[in-house]
């Protein structure tokens, strides 16, 4: 689909995506014909045919980044999910970003993962989220924008600097300037590195293993509900694939 005819949230998604293959020369991982990693088809009686696919990048200072979109017409589902992985022992934060129209509503949902405890570690936090403060503030700030329906668990396991929201046309279309802040501030901290203050003596077999239990609880059906919703439209297989590789690791 070109640019002019894309969908808001497609667009979103699509400006953000190129900017990080670009920006990393990220090569996309394809399957054995060529095409997208894993296509969807679409499993539910309304629809039949093509629906979305995983896509997988890798290269440069990242260890992967996958993407998922699923658009089915006759549910006005137009969803598309971003993200950036840094390797499983850098306490780099992953980028994510979801950009979804569903029916007459927007909504997105843009942050940066900590790999540390945010709680027990000032330095890294004023490190790694603190610059995001008046990005953060100016996309709360936006008129048109609601608090997105998200459980106290889900909002522990992200980052306080997160942006969760459903949104009017008008407001999906001014976050852009907050996403691309969001971006910008990690493409300096994956060019730059995280300082050892901020690491705090943390040593690389610690960064792994939260990394690993981190993914497991952000990946985890029973803490995303949205699981419940993307199963029926694409199947058990492929939703346990995507969730296989979400949360796979770089060790």
């Amino acid at each position: 689909m070109s640019e002019e005819n894309a969908s808001l949230s497609q667009a979103l998604w699509q400006k953000t995506l190129d900017r990080v293959i670009d920006r990393f020369n990220l090569e996309e991982v394809t399957a054995e014909d060529g095409g997208p990693h894993m296509p969807f088809s679409c499993q539910a009686p309304m629809f039949d045919g093509h629906i979305g696919q995983m896509r997988l990048f890798r290269g440069g200072p990242l260890f992967q980044l996958v993407t998922s979109t699923i658009v089915v017409p006759p549910i006005q589902l137009d969803s598309h999910m971003m993200f950036a992985f840094m390797p499983s022992d850098s306490p780099v934060p992953h980028f994510t970003l979801d950009s979804v129209r569903a029916g007459e509503h927007h909504a997105f949902h843009l942050d940066l993962i900590p790999r540390m405890d945010l709680g027990s570690n000032l330095a890294y936090m004023d490190e790694c989220f603190t610059p995001l403060t008046e990005a953060h503030e100016k996309g709360e700030a936006i008129e048109g924008l609601s608090r997105a329906q998200l459980s106290p668990r889900q909002y522990a396991i992200m980052s306080p600097w997160m942006l969760a929201n459903r949104a009017t046309p008008e407001a999906f279309s001014a976050i852009e300037d907050s996403v691309n802040e969001y971006l910008d501030h990690w493409f300096d901290l994956v060019e730059n590195g995280i300082s050892e203050e901020a690491v705090a003596g943390a040593s690389r077999e610690e960064l792994v293993e939260r990394d690993r239990r981190n993914k497991a609880i952000i990946f985890n059906e029973d803490v995303d509900k949205v699981w419940d919703q993307i199963t029926p439209l694409v199947g058990r297989e492929a939703v346990d694939a995507q969730i296989a590789l979400l949360r796979s690791t770089s060790e």
